[in-house]
């Protein structure tokens, strides 16, 4: 009698499934439970750090698409957020317009911005791409800090709790699940994108594009269509920022922001969706577990008046540590966990000769 030993797939059904076995979709059910039960159960300083993952992971899951998966390099995601922000104070300050209409509306712009900056992606390569990707960032905080002076406070522009189907979203739960939804909508369409047409066009002009094209990939078409689908997605992740903080000013989106975001999907493991989501929560809680750590240690005073500079530091130093050692990022060492825990006892032994 034969037994199964490893992993495998035995059919395009198992291979196209999403979750693919049994142990898989016990981890996932009970994953969802927890996210189910964990607002009832914690603090409001955990409820709000998970809340920020959300909101965050929408749009590191569309910078993967397009850096980890097209290779597209973009500086620009930081100004793409402020679009979606600031085209959902715009309609609400000027007109209420209710969140129905402006969390479209800002997909609507960030897509339009994805056309016109997805453009010279069809001539620029590396460094010119991510500086004409760099304007968009300068282009967009420019309006925003004009209409922000002339129509805004002088801070920021203040918006009201939106209402989906009846229910004001001022409570810390309800945002919660609201975020959760569509941080899970998100990744469900990410994963599913991935594995069709489009996807893999895209992981063949990542790989080489010159290639992609003889082999009869229009190249020039999925490009922008990259562009068009994370510039949309990241617009909208900037909305419901706007939302849950009830607050929109040009400071909260400076170039430190878009570095983050290129840390995310690194740490993470470029060309993974799981990869954007432990570089989200990896970056997310990095600067609190630097907290925690200095008050558990108890620097000296003097020390804690360096605590911001300690943050940037280590951030800086994780960032090249992953990219000398560990290039595949924290997906590379998931798989390899798993891969261990899956075939033990038995180890992988390279063929003789």
């Amino acid at each position: 009698m034969a037994f199964a030993s490893g992993y495998f797939k035995t059919s395009y059904a198992a291979d196209l499934g999403v979750v693919e076995t049994r142990t898989r979709w016990v981890f996932l059910a009970l994953l969802l439970m927890g996210l189910v039960v964990f607002p009832f159960v914690a603090t409001a300083f955990l409820l709000e750090l998970l809340s920020q993952v959300f909101v965050t992971l929408i749009g590191a899951v569309a910078l993967m698409l397009l850096t980890g998966y097209t290779g597209q390099i973009s500086l620009g995601h930081a100004g793409l957020l402020a679009a979606g922000a600031f085209t959902t104070a715009i309609l609400f300050n000027e007109t209420k317009a209710p969140i129905w209409l402006t969390l479209p509306a800002s997909g609507l712009v960030g897509a339009l911005l994805g056309v016109i900056f997805g453009l010279p992606s069809l001539r620029l390569k590396g460094l010119y791409l991510a500086l004409s990707t760099l304007a968009l960032h300068f282009i967009v905080i420019y309006v925003g800090s004009e209409y922000q002076t002339t129509r805004g406070d002088a801070t920021g522009v203040s918006l009201d709790p939106p209402s989906l189907f009846g229910l004001t979203l001022d409570d810390p739960i309800a945002w919660y699940f609201v975020l959760l939804l569509f941080a899970l909508a998100t990744i469900l369409f990410a994963v599913n994108l991935v594995r069709s047409r489009t996807g893999r066009a895209w992981m063949a002009i990542r790989a080489r594009d010159v290639v992609a094209e003889s082999l009869g990939v229009n190249v020039a078409y999925y490009k922008v269509a990259s562009f068009v689908i994370s510039s949309a997605l990241t617009a909208m992740a900037g909305c419901l920022w706007a939302y849950y903080r009830g607050f929109v000013s040009v400071d909260a989106f400076s170039l430190v922001k878009s570095i983050e975001y290129i840390a995310m999907v690194i740490i993470g493991g470029l060309g993974s969706i799981l990869g954007a989501v432990l570089g989200t929560v990896f970056i997310i809680l990095l600067p609190y577990f630097i907290d925690f750590l200095a008050d558990l240690l108890s620097f000296p005073s003097r020390l804690t008046t360096y605590i911001m500079a300690i943050k940037h530091g280590a951030f800086g130093l994780i960032m090249i540590v992953f990219l000398l050692l560990e290039p595949e990022g924290l997906v590379g060492l998931w798989r390899r966990v798993r891969d261990y825990f899956m075939l033990w006892p038995f180890k992988h032994k390279p063929l003789a000769g």
